[in-house]
């Protein structure tokens, strides 16, 4: 997996990186409920694969943006990058809940 870097990028860019990342992430993970409500286990596990590598790169950003503030580069704050944050732990709380539920309605099928 390539690594996503920072540099170069202005504030607004990196906010817009996490928001696609973690947007994507997110509309895979609800496609996956739908791929296995309709009866299409494989696809459904494999979009939840693919989400993971989505927010694999979210992850990315989101920890140079606390590494660049803990080494003492402040991140100026906005709403732009609120949103972001906002969507990137929403996602993490989608994917988790998904990962449970999956599993609990394939126990149930059988």
């Amino acid at each position: 997996m390539e690594k996503k870097t920072l540099k170069g990028l202005t504030e607004e860019q990196v906010s817009f990186q996490l928001i696609l990342h973690s947007g994507n992430a997110r509309s895979k993970l609800l496609e996956a409920l739908k791929q296995y409500r309709e009866g299409l286990e494989e696809q459904a596990f494999g979009l939840m694969k693919e989400a993971e590598e989505d927010l694999r790169h979210a992850h990315d950003i989101h920890f140079q943006l606390v590494q660049k503030e803990a080494g003492g580069e402040r991140t100026s704050f906005s709403l732009l990058l609120m949103h972001a944050e906002d969507h990137f732990m929403s996602t993490i709380t989608i994917k988790e809940l998904v990962g449970e539920l999956l599993p609990i309605f394939q126990s149930l099928k059988q």
